[in-house]
């Protein structure tokens, strides 16, 4: 297997990608957070606009996937997908279970990135 040198500002751009993810990960679980509180309260609007911003965010990261990493790439695109539905799911029918499976699967994709990210800064 060849190895790959990344100039510094090879890796400084590919570690500003992965923080970039990170963060929009974060903004996801947020949002998840916002939309279980307005659930409690029983203010559906507030409600859906947590649930519409947190469906954006994953929109966005599915999107910029690149589908050449073979079967990651469509695990990847197919866990998105699970979220995506779930999300809907939550919104339509006030299914907090559906909720919390998205928010358990974002937590996962959130902290498989976050040990990316600790090992770009080694």
């Amino acid at each position: 297997m060849e190895s790959v040198t990344l100039n510094s500002q090879d890796q400084a751009s590919l570690s500003d990608r992965i923080q970039v993810v990170t963060m929009l990960y974060d903004g996801a679980i947020n949002f998840i957070g916002k939309a279980k509180e307005k659930m409690d309260t029983g203010d559906s609007l507030g409600k859906s606009h947590f649930i519409k911003k947190t469906s954006a965010i994953v929109q966005e990261l599915s999107g910029t996937i690149n589908m050449d990493g073979g079967e990651i790439a469509n695990n990847l695109k197919n866990l998105y997908g699970f979220v995506l539905e779930s999300l809907t799911k939550a919104d339509i029918s006030n299914n907090r279970d559906a909720l919390n499976d998205a928010e358990k699967v974002v937590e996962i994709l959130q902290g498989a990135w976050y040990e990316i990210q600790q090992a770009e800064k080694v």
